[in-house]
């Protein structure tokens, strides 16, 4: 499985290195799929440093629909205007 994958958005939010998100735009060739991947690892410090770490699939829609206005959003409507502008 080969997939094109640019990223969209990091933030950290806290401290600790391992308190982070990822949002990347991924394009799987194979099943010609075009999704958003948001990781996450976040360890918690406060308590018996116990971490909570994955990743799941979102679909572009949806992504968009999410609320606020993030980094990330900004970066793939960017994206998405570059894809239909028109060459002068």
């Amino acid at each position: 499985m080969a997939l094109l994958v640019r990223e969209l958005q990091r933030s950290a939010k806290g401290p600790v290195e391992n308190d982070e998100d990822w949002w990347r735009l991924v394009f799987d060739t194979d099943t010609k799929r075009l999704y958003v991947e948001h990781e996450w690892k976040h360890t918690d410090v406060r308590g018996a440093g116990r971490s909570n770490q994955g990743k799941e699939q979102i679909e572009i829609p949806e992504y968009l629909l999410q609320a606020g206005q993030t980094t990330g959003h900004r970066e793939l409507w960017r994206l998405i205007r570059t894809l239909f502008a028109e060459a002068h």
